[in-house]
């Protein structure tokens, strides 16, 4: 599958050098920002077929308390489908990439663009949908998502034909192509994992401490040039090039991460 021409547009340069150490133990002075799907919780055939662990349900409001507040979800899913995963915290979260975004204080930003044509791209991605079996278009509201897990040999095809679409269309300099693990987004320019991150930075209980962000695929890697210029941690979780410094192998090694003891507080630089 030939991805380069779409990857080059739409992320930062990503490393070559696949060695990373894993990152050092967390400390209190932290700002923590977690991708969900890959990070948090294994991948599944589809998104609703998930299955959070309950070491990491109990761990997420431990650690909001340890770090004042300073935990929040950065994620691909609307902040609607992230609370269903996770009902006994309801964290500062950004969804869909960054088109919404909730608050510490519980207040909802929405950055949702005109975007020219999307009605018409979602009719015609349904359509394209209904003919191949596998294939799944998911309409988050602000982005669309076309989901060929149970299809991978359709991966080619998936991505000419939204190229295609994006290229004859009348939003296509509003939308950017991402793509994930078995799946490929229409998305808003401008907005990303990245640019959330550094809002929720600007904002307490984040503001002065020191980021880090933990993602596994292509559209984390905004996030992690995003907290590597602020001094933080950057930190990839599976195989892969990357941007990030640091490297943890897979969901179980998050998970025990995540459930080591807390240093004592260091500020960020």
């Amino acid at each position: 599958m030939d991805e380069s021409k779409t990857t080059s547009l739409i992320a930062p340069k990503r490393r070559t050098i696949l060695r990373r150490r894993p990152p050092p133990p967390l400390n209190r002075g932290a700002a923590l920002f977690l991708d969900i799907d890959g990070t948090l919780i294994d991948l599944a055939a589809s998104p609703e077929l998930v299955f959070v662990h309950g070491e990491v349900a109990a761990r997420l409001p431990e650690l909001a308390r340890e770090l004042d507040g300073a935990v929040a979800l950065i994620t691909g899913r609307a902040i609607a489908d992230a609370d269903r995963l996770f009902p006994a915290v309801t964290l500062p979260t950004a969804g869909q990439h960054g088109a919404e975004r909730r608050a510490a204080d519980g207040s909802i930003l929405r950055h949702r663009l005109p975007m020219p044509g999307f009605a018409q791209l979602r009719r015609e991605l349904e359509r394209f949908a209904a003919r191949h079996d596998g294939v799944r278009l998911e309409d988050k509201g602000a982005t669309l998502a076309l989901h060929y897990r149970q299809a991978p040999r359709l991966a080619s095809h998936v991505h000419r034909t939204l190229r295609a679409q994006l290229a004859i269309g009348e939003g296509g300099r509003a939308w950017r192509l991402q793509p994930g693990k078995g799946i490929l987004e229409v998305q808003q320019v401008g907005r990303d994992k990245g640019t959330a991150i550094g809002e929720f930075m600007a904002e307490p209980p984040f503001k002065g401490r020191l980021p880090v962000f933990l993602g596994d695929d292509r559209s984390d890697e905004f996030g992690f040039a995003r907290v590597t210029k602020m001094g933080g941690w950057s930190i990839k979780v599976g195989p892969g090039p990357t941007c990030a410094s640091y490297r943890l192998a897979n969901v179980a090694a998050v998970r025990r991460w995540l459930a080591e003891p807390l240093l004592a507080r260091v500020a960020a630089k």
